[in-house]
């Protein structure tokens, strides 16, 4: 295989490996802050607030893990 072909494939397999990485971490975030609403209905709001802080943390690493997997893969 071409030395382009395989930064391809390593480009999409890495893709894949980071947004698993991060719907695993946000599943894992969201389900523990519906249990703890659940438990606690009177924290809602500061479960919610930091829930979404945290969501976003997850993602906008993600979004810099596969900005610099793809300018590795494609240089």
């Amino acid at each position: 295989m071409e030395s382009l072909t395989m930064a391809y494939l390593a480009g999409g397999l890495g893709s894949g490996i980071i947004v698993f990485g991060a719907a695993m971490g946000i599943s894992k975030l969201a389900s523990a802050a519906f249990e703890s609403m659940s438990r606690q209905p009177e924290v809602l709001g500061d479960l919610r607030v930091a829930m979404i802080i945290a969501a976003a943390l997850i993602e906008g690493f993600t979004f810099f893990a596969l900005v610099i997997m793809f300018m590795l893969a494609t240089k």
